[in-house]
């Protein structure tokens, strides 16, 4: 008996129990309107991995536009997928189901793209962690299961619709995405604990794209994980992206709502001009510059880079969070709604785990600290390319230092830390 497969954000064969779960014979699809919304950056990501999957299939996968219709008219009684746990995913799912039934056709959800689904790792009463460090026992101690193997003997057809979105080439999908991890292993992983804050140097695993798309289960890399200092850091970054999945899970309405309550009641600003220039990466704050750049010329952004972006925006410029989770949402190819929604309101300072609000980012010391020799702001800002070493995180500083095409900074950062602590000891809590 043949099946549909729905695949979403799990683009691979290996490790998915929910396509061991369809049968031997198996229609797979995508669906449009996944695309809708999308950035072109983010559109061509997509399409790229679908397009890498799509060869894994012997050219199958097919485009439609409505899960229930495709399976009403190739006459199939079940449709899979891979659980979603973000709340347009879960309403998306909610709505195909109802689709289905309508019509006789069962949907089948198993497991989602997590080593423990959100929900399942609670405090012994039973309630949701809400810090990290306790989650982090808890998850590692709970245990996952062992990868599953990729499905053999199975017959893959085409479904009917329309041909793979065409697109540039973008190195992307499964196989890519195994040889990342094995590349990172011997170039960055023993060094990981060390480096991977460090902007200027390759100390990251460059896999937060394929685990976004479901490339690769995290299962497949933990797998592979022993006990040194490095590869349990690697490790507690895979759980950080649990751990925010879970409190987005019991928490539907930090996706733009406060974690926080309290800080929703905090004087923002909204200056137009100023959030354009954080976008378009032209603060005079050249850590900052040469973050927002990054994301625009390539679709990524650097972790460590991320907080010292997100700071600024909140803290030096008094702007409101999701103002910035939104740009990075249109832009970020490896975008994750739990993970950028709550990495966002941690850095606020109105999420989860021990961030205080009063922790601010100086984005000077910052740039001087990771990226000490000004190697990272010379690749994304070009105006300062003709500063040698660290002096280019202060270029005002030095005589003909600022390009005529290069801003002077448009806030004097000591002068916002003071606000911003200001502003927080009106909704302190006594």
């Amino acid at each position: 008996m043949s099946t549909l497969y729905w695949f979403r954000r799990d683009l691979r064969l290996s490790d998915n129990p929910s396509l061991l779960a369809a049968g031997n014979e198996v229609y797979p699809v995508v669906v449009s309107g996944s695309l809708d919304g999308l950035s072109k950056v983010r559109v061509d990501s997509l399409t790229a991995s679908w397009r890498s999957l799509n060869e894994s299939l012997d050219g199958n996968l097919t485009l439609i536009d409505d899960v229930a219709e495709c399976a009403n008219r190739l006459g199939v009684t079940a449709v899979h997928c891979a659980r979603a746990y973000e709340p347009a995913g879960i309403s998306e799912q909610e709505r195909v189901a109802r689709d289905l039934e309508s019509l006789g056709i069962k949907l089948v959800i198993g497991p989602g793209n997590y080593a423990l689904s959100p929900g399942t790792v609670r405090k012994p009463d039973g309630t949701p962690y809400r810090v990290y460090t306790p989650f982090f026992k808890a998850w590692f101690e709970r245990g996952w299961e062992s990868p599953r193997p990729a499905p053999v003997g199975v017959t893959w057809a085409s479904a009917g619709g329309r041909e793979l979105p065409s697109g540039p080439p973008v190195r992307v999908g499964e196989a890519f995405a195994l040889r990342t991890f094995e590349r990172f292993a011997k170039r960055a992983l023993h060094e990981y604990n060390e480096d991977r804050n460090r902007a200027d140097l390759s100390g990251t695993s460059h896999l937060s794209h394929a685990l976004a798309h479901g490339e690769v289960h995290p299962r497949t890399l933990l797998a592979q994980l022993g006990d040194s200092q490095s590869e349990v850091s690697f490790m507690k970054e895979l759980a950080w992206r649990e751990f925010y999945a879970d409190v987005l899970w019991h928490n539907p309405h930090t996706v733009e709502g406060y974690y926080e309550p309290r800080f929703a009641n905090m004087r923002y600003d909204f200056d137009e001009s100023k959030l354009v220039a954080w976008q378009q990466g032209k603060t005079g704050f050249p850590m900052v510059d040469a973050g927002m750049r990054q994301l625009m010329t390539t679709g990524w952004m650097h972790n460590r880079v991320r907080m010292i972006v997100a700071s600024f925006l909140v803290k030096d410029l008094h702007i409101e969070w999701q103002h910035g989770a939104r740009w990075f949402e249109q832009h970020l190819t490896d975008f994750d709604v739990a993970s950028n929604s709550h990495g966002w309101q941690w850095t606020a300072g109105c999420g989860t785990d021990a961030s205080p609000y009063y922790r601010i980012f100086n984005p000077i010391t910052q740039g001087y600290k990771f990226d000490p020799n000004g190697d990272y702001v010379r690749k994304y800002v070009p105006e300062l390319r003709g500063i040698s070493g660290k002096e280019v995180h202060e270029p005002w500083l030095l005589i003909d230092g600022l390009s005529p095409d290069y801003p002077a900074p448009i806030v004097d950062h000591s002068v916002e830390r003071a606000e911003a602590l200001a502003r927080l000891e009106e909704i302190k809590v006594v």
